[in-house]
């Protein structure tokens, strides 16, 4: 399930299913609990009949009927942070398991 389709395209995943939404928002907005059930009701059947391998089925869900502004901003150069350097990171995650592993 993507909301990044130029990379799911470009990736060729066995099947996928895309939702225009902004980027880690595929299932919908908070507290919006049965729009978010129908839409991975949705995903699951069409993974379930996909037949194609490298199919892309496009969900019919709009994020604002009334407002696209958001696909400018998520997609603006500069809107997401940037990222830490890999020592950073590594260190991060390292920390992330230790403070889980007991």
């Amino acid at each position: 399930m993507t909301s990044a389709l130029d990379i799911t395209q470009a990736v060729n995943p066995p099947r996928a299913v895309f939702v225009n939404f902004p980027l880690g928002h595929q299932t919908g907005k908070p507290n919006q609990p049965e729009l978010q059930r129908q839409i991975v009701r949705d995903a699951m059947t069409a993974f379930e009949t996909i037949t194609r391998p490298g199919t892309i089925v496009h969900l019919p869900y709009v994020w604002d009927l009334n407002d696209n502004s958001w696909e400018q901003t998520d997609y603006t150069e500069g809107f997401l942070p940037e990222r830490p350097p890999k020592e950073e990171a590594d260190r991060a995650e390292a920390e992330r398991r230790l403070r889980f592993s007991h």
